[in-house]
C-alpha cells in the first residue's frame, strides 16, 4: 500500500511492444496495473463510442520475474483510463502513463491521439498522467517495428514517470506529453516545448482509383517552417526529447475582455451603417 500504483494504458492494443517497455520501465517505481484496449486504437482521441462493449479479458504477465496484472478492454484509450480508475484498480492511481506510441505525436494533431486522449483522461480525473511517443515511419504506425531499440523511451519514460510521482505540476498542467526522436539514446537532451501550430500529419486524398475511401496522411516535410521553441522542431530538427505540458482547458488564449470590447464596438458601426445610410460614405 505504501507503493504508488502506476495505470498503464495506449492506444496500440495490449500486446503493444511499446506498452509492455513502458511496463518494464516504471515497475521499479511502483505497483503496476495494466488496463489498455484489446485490439488497435490509433487516432481514437478522447474518444467513448456507444459501440464498445467493455468486454474484459483478465491476464498476467512476468516482467522483470514480477507478476503484472492486466485487463484487455473492448474500449477505446479513454474508455480503458476510465474502466481503470473507477472499476480495477484498488485505490486511486497516483500516476496514469500512455505509451509507449508507435510514432510522435506532435503539433496540432494532438488532439487525435489516441495515447494522448488517455492520457488527457486521466488528468480529467485529477491524476498526474504522461503520454509517451517514439517517432516511427508512417509505415509503423499501426504495427510498430520488430527490430526498434525500445531501451532510450524506456529510459525516458521512467526519468518523466519519476518527475510526475514526486513533483506537483501547476493546475492548468492535466497531462504531459513527450515525444521521443527515433535515434535517441538514454544520453539525449530534453526540454520543453510548445506544441506547433503546423500540422505534422497531412492529410491526403483517399484511392479511390484502388478501391480506398478513406483519406490517408503523410508526415510535415517543410520542418524549416516549424516553430523554434515548438515540439516539431525540437524532435524533427534539433533531434532531442521534446516535453509538452497539455491542458484540458481549450478556450483560446485571447483577452476576453478585448475581445468583447472589440466585437461591441464593430456591432456598433455596423448598426451605424445600416440604420443611418445616408452617415455612410457616398460615391464620388
Amino acid at each position: 500500500m505504501n507503493r504508488p500504483l502506476i495505470l498503464i494504458t495506449n492506444d496500440d492494443g495490449i500486446h503493444s511492444r511499446g506498452l509492455w517497455a513502458a511496463v518494464e520501465a516504471v515497475l521499479p517505481l511502483g505497483e503496476v496495473l495494466v488496463v489498455a484496449p484489446d485490439r488497435q486504437w490509433s487516432g481514437g482521441g478522447r474518444s467513448m463510442p456507444p459501440n464498445v462493449t467493455g468486454r474484459v479479458q483478465g491476464m498476467h504477465r512476468k516482467v522483470r520475474r514480477e507478476r503484472v496484472i492486466a485487463y484487455a478492454v473492448d474500449a477505446s484509450p479513454a474508455l480503458a483510463v476510465v474502466h481503470g480508475v473507477i472499476e480495477f484498480a484498488p485505490r486511486p492511481p497516483d500516476l496514469v502513463i500512455s505509451g509507449v506510441n508507435f510514432g510522435a505525436n506532435l503539433g496540432i494533431e494532438v488532439t487525435i491521439s489516441g495515447t494522448v486522449g488517455a492520457a488527457l483522461e486521466g488528468g480529467a480525473f485529477g491524476l498526474p498522467s504522461l503520454a509517451v511517443s517514439l517517432e516511427m515511419d508512417a509505415a509503423y504506425h499501426l504495427t510498430g517495428r520488430d527490430d526498434l531499440d525500445y531501451g532510450p523511451a524506456m529510459s525516458f519514460t521512467r526519468i518523466f514517470a519519476e518527475m510526475l510521482l514526486n513533483h506537483t505540476f501547476p493546475d492548468d498542467v492535466d497531462a504531459l506529453s513527450v515525444n521521443i526522436p527515433s535515434d535517441a539514446t538514454p544520453e539525449t537532451p530534453w526540454r520543453f516545448a510548445h506544441l506547433s501550430r503546423r500540422r505534422y500529419f497531412i492529410p491526403t486524398p483517399p484511392d479511390r482509383s484502388n478501391g480506398g475511401g478513406r483519406p490517408g496522411y503523410r508526415l510535415f516535410e517543410d520542418l524549416q517552417r516549424a516553430e523554434p521553441d515548438s515540439d516539431v522542431w525540437a524532435v524533427m530538427v534539433d533531434r532531442v526529447v521534446a516535453a509538452t505540458p497539455l491542458s484540458l482547458d481549450l478556450t483560446s488564449r485571447v483577452d476576453l475582455a478585448w475581445l468583447s470590447t472589440r466585437l461591441a464596438a464593430e456591432k456598433r458601426s455596423s448598426d451605424l451603417f445600416s440604420l443611418t445610410p445616408a452617415l455612410a460614405p457616398q460615391p464620388a
